[in-house]
């Protein structure tokens, strides 16, 4: 089996009335409790209990995007959107990999919380893709 999705992140202009739409819709219980007022998703606490699916996050599109960030910003009108994360063993080979298959670097790597490293690229169409890597001991 390929690489797994194992992330999803859907940024937008109203961070705060996406994570109301998205709690009311599915049911997900989001924590925003931080000071990037990132969203998680967590997929072992949502109403249902199950612990199905994938953990993810609902926000909003950042004045300051992170120092790597290459893609539009607020500023410029920028409306966001839907993101999948795919887990690879290494971002920077992936993104290398991703630009020599016809896609374009837009981020990262980025080493964020938790020991995890994040990048995102779009491919030859212009959809944007995540990556992420988890540190190892």
């Amino acid at each position: 089996m390929g690489n797994a999705v194992v992330h999803f992140e859907i940024e937008g202009r109203d961070g705060e009335a996406l994570q109301r739409f998205y709690s009311d819709m599915f049911g997900w219980l989001i924590n925003a409790d931080n000071p990037a007022r990132y969203g998680l998703v967590s997929r072992e606490e949502n109403v249902s209990g199950d612990g199905v699916g994938i953990g993810g996050a609902v926000f909003e599109v950042p004045e300051t995007p992170s120092s790597s960030w290459r893609g539009p910003t607020r500023a410029e009108g920028y409306q966001g959107h839907v993101t999948i994360f795919v887990e690879v063993d290494d971002v920077e080979t992936a993104l290398a990999q991703a630009e020599r298959l016809g896609g374009t670097r837009l981020q990262g790597p980025d080493e964020v919380m938790g020991g995890l490293t994040m990048g995102k690229f779009s491919d030859p169409e212009g959809h944007l893709i995540g990556l992420i890597s988890t540190a190892t001991a």
